[in-house]
């Protein structure tokens, strides 16, 4: 999340790159596929968002999907927000080390990597290791699930982009993030294409909607119109650290609309502030 920087090849795609061993197999979900379950809900486009990490939880926003952390949130949470008539999205980590979670000595040293600059007690992972981090994931996922998400928010999946410590390649890349993608179906839950507007084409199929960070001011929006193509909801959120409250409503919010996105300004601490176009 909050970024400044910018099919499955299953066993290829896990082995490659330098820099240490990598899995000879995907590791299984925890969680069986569903087999009669509903139709599986993902955001629409038309619905309105709001996006808030801090604690405790501030429902006041009139949006009807929230994005909320997977660890400080609870269950009455997102009953609280169920029963407001929203749904929630739950933000995990997936591509970064965080030392103040509460799983944080589950993760073998072999797969922590260079400081992820700018974010104190953050470190990149070795997404090759997927054996390694496989019974990581399926938990965090299964905390999303048995917390009664709708859906999840995947962050960092755009490591091989970034100085990692690691060698990681696209295709790297494209094999983890598919991974990810099917922990989440097989827990019936949705999941968001955090950013990695690069690898859209190819990871599209296995994302529900998109969440992007930034990409008016950096300029890369337009990377983004396959995923609305699909009648998928693309959500992009800047921040007031990088543009004005007037920049974003007179000139990132036309782009939005005539591109069919969903668009927020917020602060970068993901505070309960917001604006949302007129």
């Amino acid at each position: 999340m909050r970024r400044l920087l910018t099919l499955v090849l299953f066993v290829l795609a896990a082995c490659g790159g330098g820099g240490g061993s990598a899995s000879a197999t995907l590791p299984p979900s925890s969680a069986p596929a569903p087999t009669s379950s509903p139709a599986m809900w993902a955001p629409s486009t038309t619905d309105s968002f709001q996006w808030i990490l801090s604690a405790p939880l501030d429902t006041t926003a009139p949006a009807t999907v929230y994005d909320i952390d997977a660890f400080d949130a609870t269950s009455s949470d997102v009953a609280a927000l169920h029963a407001l008539g929203r749904h929630a999205v739950c933000y995990i980590n997936v591509g970064a080390f965080e030392n103040w979670r509460p799983d944080a000595s589950s993760f073998p040293p072999a797969v922590i990597g260079s400081a992820y600059a700018g974010w104190p007690g953050e470190n990149w992972l070795d997404i090759r290791r997927m054996d390694l981090l496989g019974p990581i994931m399926n938990a965090r996922f299964d905390t999303c699930a048995s917390k009664g998400f709708d859906a999840v928010e995947p962050d960092n999946i755009d490591g091989y982009q970034n100085a990692t410590g690691f060698a990681l390649t696209a295709s790297d890349q494209i094999a983890y993030n598919t991974w990810i993608a099917s922990l989440a179906h097989a827990r019936h839950l949705s999941i968001a294409l955090k950013n990695d507007a690069d690898q859209l084409q190819a990871l599209l199929p296995s994302f529900d909607f998109a969440i992007d960070e930034d990409c008016w001011q950096q300029g890369w929006c337009a990377q983004l119109a396959p995923m609305r193509a699909a009648a998928k909801a693309v959500i992009t959120v800047e921040y007031t650290d990088l543009t004005t409250a007037a920049t974003f409503t007179g000139t990132d919010c036309p782009q939005a609309k005539s591109a069919g996105y969903y668009a927020l300004l917020k602060h970068r601490n993901l505070d309960a502030w917001y604006t949302v176009c007129p």
